[in-house]
């Protein structure tokens, strides 16, 4: 998968992940269980839908294409390390176990995906200390 798509992909999975909680508590609460601090959640939905935002937005130029994999591999470890560390001790429902492979999958194809497909930028010539005689 191409870096634009993969930012394109997870920005869109991200949009929609925060979107789901900040359009519709009824059905979100229904799958991850009532929340008591529904500030939070909303916080955290917020979080992800700019997190996707700006995943979308990079997917335009190889520029940003770098910061995109940057907050990509962020936000998928830090939702893993919730998942996991809550999810398997039951503080969280067990549902939110399923996110397990998804946010486990988007770590792995930034990791995998080439870094840049341009050229690297060349270093300066020198950096010697130049002499004033």
């Amino acid at each position: 998968m191409q870096r634009h798509q993969l930012a394109k992909a997870q920005g869109l999975f991200n949009v929609a992940s925060g979107a789901w909680a900040l359009v519709h508590r009824k059905s979100f609460e229904a799958v991850f269980g009532p929340k008591a601090d529904w500030w939070l959640v909303q916080t955290v939905a917020g979080l992800l839908v700019g997190n996707g935002l700006m995943q979308l937005r990079s997917a335009r130029g190889e520029g940003s294409l770098e910061q995109a994999r940057r907050v990509g591999i962020a936000t998928a470890s830090t939702l893993l390390a919730i998942d996991l560390g809550y999810g398997a001790t039951g503080r969280i429902r067990p549902t939110y176990l399923a996110d397990v492979p998804v946010e486990l999958g988007w770590i792995v194809l930034w990791l995998r995906s080439p870094r840049s497909s341009g050229p690297r930028p060349r270093a300066p010539l020198s950096t010697a200390p130049t002499s004033n005689h």
